[in-house]
């Protein structure tokens, strides 16, 4: 009896997941967009093919798609987070306190993973709105960093710099940065009861009905809270990546960078009602703003003039999903 229970709360369960995992967004444009974008570079530039500003493609991308990642877990359940590009800046300060990696790199996590667990509780618990929640969590931490390290400077862990610059068996250290994080990320979201539960909570919300999932016996508050989490810790993998490659803490490495996620977690095909995306996507979305950024440094763009173009795609990008279906 209990087992046949467990079968019949877990396939309608399913089938109201499943439904929004088979909606992964239209992934295919700009996957299409990114093919046109590297011919067009290859066309324009003759740089944009070297092996030293490809191995430049890839370990600027990284960043950008490993927030961009974290920030999917959020949407995808109809919230947002503005503070990762802080947590991004606050990593690099924390590892350049001149601890042992040994103590910092723990370290970081653990406070990515309370400032989640803040965002997530003022969220459900507080009933605050998730713009209004993590813009302010922004600030705090924004604040701290700056108290932390006010310039650039200090001395980041040697193992921080080792894992992310050189090569191992042939390939950049990047790649395999990439490589992990994917994996991790595709066995939270599609190998995991949490990733079912996050596109099942998610579904509900954007049809209007918020208690759908909650009506399964999924635990939507606490779910949601681990989003949360877990877009604080990919935050932060993404500033150890950054700390490790400019080998020094930044208060202001992180700048815009919840602006560049979102954008290319939207770019990705993810609906920002939430229960509607896809990793593939987000990476493919991060890919094409990598492209555009390489692109426009290659063509010497003025990089006040790339910020008007990236606001613009955001807008552009956001403004074809219904207004019925946005949750923020």
């Amino acid at each position: 009896m209990p087992e046949a229970r467990s079968s019949a709360m877990t396939n309608p369960l399913a089938r109201l997941a499943s439904a929004n995992r088979g909606r992964q967004g239209l992934w295919l444009v700009p996957l299409v967009l990114a093919v046109l974008l590297a011919i067009a570079l290859t066309l324009r530039t003759s740089q944009f093919l070297t092996s030293e500003n490809l191995l430049n493609l890839v370990a600027q991308a990284m960043p950008l798609t490993i927030t961009a990642i974290g920030q999917l877990f959020v949407i995808l359940v109809g919230g947002l987070d503005l503070s990762v590009g802080s947590v991004i800046s606050f990593t690099t300060a924390v590892l350049a306190l001149g601890a042992p990696g040994y103590v910092l790199v723990p370290a970081v996590f653990l406070l990515a993973a309370l400032i989640g667990l803040t965002n997530g509780f003022a969220v459900t618990r507080l009933n605050v709105h998730p713009i209004i929640a993590t813009l302010a969590m922004q600030y705090i931490v924004l604040g701290i960093t700056r108290v932390l390290r006010p310039v650039a400077g200090g001395t980041v862990p040697d193992v921080v710099i080792a894992s992310v610059s050189g090569s191992f068996l042939g390939l950049p250290m990047p790649v395999y940065w990439g490589i992990v994080v994917i994996i991790l990320a595709w066995k939270l979201l599609y190998g995991s009861r949490f990733g079912l539960h996050l596109f099942a909570i998610g579904g509900g919300m954007a049809a209007g009905t918020e208690d759908a999932a909650r009506n399964f016996g999924i635990a939507t508050k606490r779910n949601i809270m681990l989003a949360y989490v877990a877009c604080s810790c990919f935050a932060a993998l993404a500033g150890v990546f950054l700390a490790g490659r400019i080998v020094s803490g930044d208060p202001n490495v992180g700048l815009l960078f919840e602006l560049d996620a979102i954008t290319a977690v939207a770019i990705g095909g993810t609906q920002l009602s939430g229960g509607i995306g896809s990793l593939h996507g987000t990476i493919i979305g991060s890919v094409v703003l990598a492209l555009l950024s390489n692109g426009m440094n290659l063509l010497n763009v003025s990089p006040f003039v790339q910020t008007v173009i990236k606001g613009g795609i955001l807008l552009f990008v956001i403004g074809l999903q219904s207004r019925k279906k946005m949750g923020l």
